[in-house]
């Protein structure tokens, strides 16, 4: 196996478990503990699911830790493609991680609240359910903030694969719908939440097809000859 077969098969590695690790943190809170306008039942699954949502708060660090090496692996895979490129996904990705990281303060304050904690004694229970509801809330706010470059950077990730001659061309042109996709998702999340509801299956569509696409491609072919 040749030396960029081989570095886009470990990207693409790196790639399926940053969906999994960041499928999962991201999507286990609001689906499996918060319990929308109730505090109370949100804070009762938290206490009763707390290794589970421990392990949501792990999952969303290892994510973070492998979306900069998978970062680093794609420079590496496409150096010699376009350097500004490779540069500005790079950059992106840069400013996602600390978001992302920074974000789990909010769980783990969550969880402190919900457990209520000794310090917190003097705290009534409604009142700690209540400022628990309202960390998770902060938690999906910088999820969306955070989004906004997970978005971004696929972009001049696109470019990149539209440019290098060993991934097909269309994959790059759903990476980049993907950052649209992305990117509107957010701001719909933060601006129009309403409308956000009704759209959000429409928008994670191509989203999936995307990211999806590039990873099995990463993962079997690796890159194609040329």
């Amino acid at each position: 196996m040749d030396s960029k077969k081989k570095s886009a098969r470990i990207a693409g590695l790196l790639y399926l478990l940053l969906a999994i690790t960041g499928g999962f943190g991201i999507m286990y809170i609001p689906s499996s503990i918060q319990v929308t306008g109730d505090a109370t039942a949100t804070a009762n699954n938290i206490v009763t699911s707390e290794f589970t949502f421990r392990l949501s708060m792990i999952s969303n660090l290892v994510s973070s830790v492998l979306y900069i090496f998978l970062a680093l692996a794609l420079g590496r895979l496409f150096k010699e493609v376009d350097a500004k490129y490779v540069k500005l996904m790079l950059s992106l990705v840069i400013i996602a991680v600390p978001i992302g990281i920074v974000n789990v303060i909010n769980l783990i304050a969550a969880q402190s609240l919900a457990g209520g904690t000794d310090f917190l004694g003097t705290f009534e229970q409604e009142q700690r359910n209540d400022l628990a509801l309202f960390f998770l809330n902060l938690y999906n706010r910088g999820l969306s903030l955070a989004g906004i470059f997970w978005g971004l950077w696929l972009y001049p990730f696109g470019m990149l694969v539209i440019k290098s001659k060993f991934i097909p061309k269309i994959i790059g042109i759903l990476l980049i719908i993907g950052c649209f996709a992305y990117v509107l998702d957010s701001f719909l999340t933060l601006l129009l939440p309403e409308y956000r509801k009704i759209l959000a299956d429409y928008l994670m569509i191509p989203l999936a097809i995307g990211e999806f696409s590039i990873i099995f491609w990463l993962l079997i072919k690796g890159v194609k000859n040329t």
